[in-house]
């Protein structure tokens, strides 16, 4: 009988090896000194883990899926195991069920329809006498909860929210909120038992209680408005807690149960945002917390925090938003430098709520500036930006120019920008804002950005009086260290020189250059020693070879050197620079007697009010015979290699061709001139995709333009000839023929420009129309309202206002619009670039629109803004607007 024993256990123990424990294959993997080497581990491990589930009574199947858990933590699949962790949730054992409910909650998901064969089993679980059994149920239900899942067994948790035995009830509670979160129609089935937790003393049931009321008000509105109702006891729970004496049970470092507290106060915001009477109720112990709260330990600082964040978001008092201001100023002296940057952080998002309260602390902001952390230069710097004005504008510069000379190189970019937005925005008069950009320049060298020479070439050009000022200033400049490093300036003042160099010699000695001399020989010389130097890129080469070229013109005992450097650049590997010494050339060879007149000085760019043209519109200066200098200004103001981006560039809107936009907005960089798109040849009544012109009059807007503004009778084009019709627009805008003959009409594009005639009338109102709601999302909502011009009936002046309704101000705010063809459309500066929170302010923007077939307009609209440090962008058709604008 022993014999027999000892032969079946022992074909047992041969048949069902004893796996390896769990720490055993710890140590393997761990021992592992190559990847392979632990892959090797895994797989031969995987491979007997598979073989062993294949045995229907296998015992040590719990062993198995704990290290199945391990290697699926570690990365390797492990979704064979998904059918034995449901096997070890029907187990009897709770050691099986601790496994199995671990394995469903690593392997399952909503996503795999396996994940429903589990139901069964959670409700028995749940419905099970052992409290432990039951919050392992409820820890996998809110885990991997479903919509199907959650319904089905909506009533155990319900029930369960009410059981006596508080380990259950708070677990119930907390996958109640996973549930609501999952569903908010839920919402409305917690809502009396949720109110219930709020009069329990056991503080872990209080504090799921909160939690699961904040999902519940986040995800829907009328739990909110229910929960209005508990603010008075949600406040006498905070004020108990803060006038209770000591408790060892929940004290933590001196503060009782913090971690209560923080979850009243985030619930309390929710519930006092923009609502003054329920913010009214709260005011008084924000102020207490606000006051009584010890700050020496990061448990008091985490309080603190939570009631500022709170104080700014409800409609709390003045005196109680200078008091949070105050506590994240004093964050800002904590050595502690996490505490520093979200104290930095938090300005940034509330310096539009109280300004002047956050002015208070700008010498602590600045001095945030040398920190050492790169995280909190950062944030201390957009926030030095934010607190720029006509005031501090001078101080703010100068430190923020000295942090620019130590800044890293990821920050020169970004500072040098957004410096130089400032200061033209708050500039106390033009020279100081000159001798700024330059200082700018000089200190930001190579990592300036574009526009910021196009800015300053575009500031020298509209200050006639500082002409001269600004070419000695430059000249200095370019005497004074390595020009290799300090390119953009380098391009500026090489435009500079171009234009004003005469002025130049007309300042030699004077307090302006320092009392030095300064000859025409050697501002040719230094234009030729910028040539030689290797460094110097070619875009600085192109200005340097356009103010050259203009030199001969100002210095005509200069004209054989300068012939003689331009020459030079004939055989140039750069097919820019050969191009314009070759045409450069034919100037002074067959066209010399038209060089001076073709060279003379740039008309002046007023400041802030530079024209933009279309690509189509651009070439056609070009391509005049006497317009080559204002060609050759046009691609040094904007540099070669300087495209419109896309968030700035109406030409590019929405990848269409440019054909389709007349004067887009003022305030956008000029587009590359280098660069020559035409037109699709598709429906030109359907250049806006989805936006489609339905008019039947078959007449060319210029036609219809000619017609009614001048009385000429011009023959009818039959708009369903395509090709007619696309040569006829190609050849008026570039060319101003038709078919090779000289085209009598009046060209859109030149200065009898009948468009600008239009747009320039004062709107006057001859009838009221109504209105229209053009965009309304995620709190942005954009209207339009409409005057027309009685003297102009083809004139419409549309009014854009956009405003914000929600509690963050909405930065970079840009509208870019686009309409079909046989419109024209221009847009005006808009007011701002900010729209202040809370319906607080709005941006407006004036529209101007010509109809030439009093056709039905249709609109696309493209929005951008930044959002809480979140770029959005949003896109729109519009096409309800009024019969009557153009009636």
């Amino acid at each position: 009988m022993d014999n027999l024993q000892s032969a079946i256990l022992s074909r047992f123990t041969n048949a069902m090896p004893t796996p390896i424990r769990l720490r055993d294959l710890i140590r393997q993997i761990r021992a592992a000194r190559t990847a392979a080497d632990e892959r090797a581990v895994v797989q031969k491990e995987c491979a007997y883990i598979r073989s062993t589930f294949r045995e229907e009574d296998n015992v040590w199947r719990c062993r198995n899926v704990a290290k199945l858990l391990y290697i699926h933590m570690l990365g390797y699949p492990a979704h064979f195991g998904q059918l034995e962790c449901l096997k070890l949730i029907a187990s009897n054992r709770y050691t099986d069920k601790r496994i199995g409910y671990l394995g469903a909650m690593l392997l399952l998901d909503e996503r795999q329809d396996v994940h429903l064969l589990i139901t069964n089993s959670l409700k028995n679980d749940l419905n099970s006498p052992q409290q432990f059994i039951v919050g392992l149920a409820l820890c996998c239900l809110g885990a991997i909860c479903s919509a199907e899942m959650s319904r089905d067994l909506l009533d155990e948790v319900e029930r369960l929210m009410k059981s006596s035995n508080s380990y259950i009830k708070k677990k119930a509670a907390l996958c109640a909120a996973r549930m609501v979160r999952k569903i908010p129609d839920l919402t409305e089935m917690f809502m009396n038992t949720a109110r219930n937790f709020l009069s329990e003393k056991n503080h872990g049931c209080l504090i799921t209680g909160i939690t699961l009321i904040t999902e519940m008000c986040e995800q829907n509105h009328d739990a909110l408005n229910f929960f209005k109702k508990t603010v008075h006891s949600l406040v006498r729970i905070l004020k108990n807690l803060i006038m209770s004496g000591y408790s060892p049970e929940h004290d933590v470092s001196g503060i009782s149960d913090p971690f209560l507290q923080i979850k009243i106060l985030r619930l309390l915001r929710i519930l006092g945002h923009n609502d003054e009477i329920t913010s009214e109720i709260m005011n008084d112990i924000l102020a207490q917390v606000a006051t009584n709260t010890e700050s020496s330990k990061n448990v008091g600082n985490a309080i603190l925090y939570e009631t500022v964040i709170s104080i700014m978001d409800i409609k709390s008092e003045s005196g109680l938003r200078v008091l949070g201001i105050n506590i994240l100023g004093r964050f800002l002296l904590n050595t502690d430098k996490n505490i520093r940057y979200v104290a930095l952080t938090t300005l940034l998002k509330t310096v539009q709520a109280d300004y002047n309260a956050v002015q208070r602390h700008r010498s602590t902001i600045v001095d945030c500036l040398k920190d050492p952390d790169i995280s909190i230069r950062k944030k201390s710097m957009e926030l030095c930006f934010a607190l720029m004005n006509e005031n501090n504008i001078k101080t703010m510069t100068k430190e923020l120019i000295y942090f620019l000379e130590k800044a890293d190189p990821d920050f020169k970019s970004i500072c040098s920008s957004n410096l130089c937005i400032s200061a033209e925005k708050y500039a106390p008069d033009s020279r100081w804002h000159i001798d700024t950009v330059i200082r700018i320049l000089n200190t930001a060298g190579n990592y300036v950005r574009d526009d910021v020479v196009s800015l300053l070439i575009e500031l020298i050009s509209s200050c006639d009086s500082l002409h001269r000022y600004s070419v000695c200033q430059l000249w200095l400049q370019l005497n004074d260290g390595d020009l290799s490093s300090k390119q953009p300036l380098l391009q500026v003042a090489m435009w500079t020189l171009g234009e004003f160099a005469d002025m130049l010699i007309q300042a030699s000695g004077s307090e302006e250059l320092n009392e030095s001399d300064v000859d025409e020989s050697q501002i040719i010389e230094k234009c030729h020693e910028i040539f030689l130097k290797n460094q110097i890129t070619l875009v600085t080469k192109e200005y340097t070879i356009n103010a050259l070229i203009k030199l001969s013109v100002r210095f005509p005992n200069q004209t054989a050197k300068v012939k003689q450097i331009v020459d030079f650049f004939g055989c140039s590997h750069s097919i820019e620079l050969q191009q314009r010494s070759v045409e450069f050339a034919t100037l002074f060879s067959r066209h010399n007697k038209l060089r001076p007149s073709i060279f003379e000085r740039m008309p002046q760019i007023p400041k802030n009010e530079r024209k933009i043209f279309s690509k189509n519109e651009k070439m056609e200066e070009i391509n005049k015979p006497d317009s080559m200098e204002q060609s050759n200004e046009l691609i040094a103001a904007t540099g070669d290699s300087a495209m419109p981006n896309d968030s700035s560039a109406l030409l590019d809107l929405l990848d269409l061709s440019p054909t389709s936009f007349v004067n887009p907005t003022s305030e956008l960089p000029l587009p590359d001139t280098n660069v020559i798109t035409t037109g699709s040849t598709n429906d030109v009544l359907d250049l806006l995709g989805s936006i489609e012109n339905n008019d039947t009059n078959n007449t060319t807007p210029e036609i219809n333009v000619l017609n009614e503004t001048l009385g000429d009778s011009f023959k009818k084009n039959d708009l369903n000839n395509l090709d007619a019709i696309l040569k006829y627009n190609n050849n008026s805008s570039m060319n101003g023929s038709i078919d090779g003959q000289q085209n009598n009409s009046i060209s859109f594009n030149n200065e009898n420009n009948i468009f600008d005639m239009m747009v320039k009338q004062e709107p006057i109102v001859s009838e009221k129309i109504s209105p229209i709601t053009a965009f309304d999302k995620n709190g942005l909502k954009i209207v339009f309202q409409f005057e027309r011009c009685a003297d102009n009936p083809l004139t419409i002046s549309i009014t854009m206002i956009a405003t914000n309704t929600t509690d963050q101000p909405m930065n970079d705010f840009l509208f870019q619009a686009a309409v079909p063809k046989s419109f024209q459309l221009q847009l005006m500066p808009p007011s701002s670039t900010i729209i202040p929170a809370n319906n607080n302010g709005s941006i407006k923007q004036v529209i101007k629109v010509v109809n030439p077939n009093k056709a039905q307009l249709k609109m696309r609209l493209r929005l951008s803004y930044k959002y809480q440090d979140i770029d959005t962008k949003e896109q729109c058709d519009v096409t309800n607007f009024p019969k009557q604008t153009w009636q």
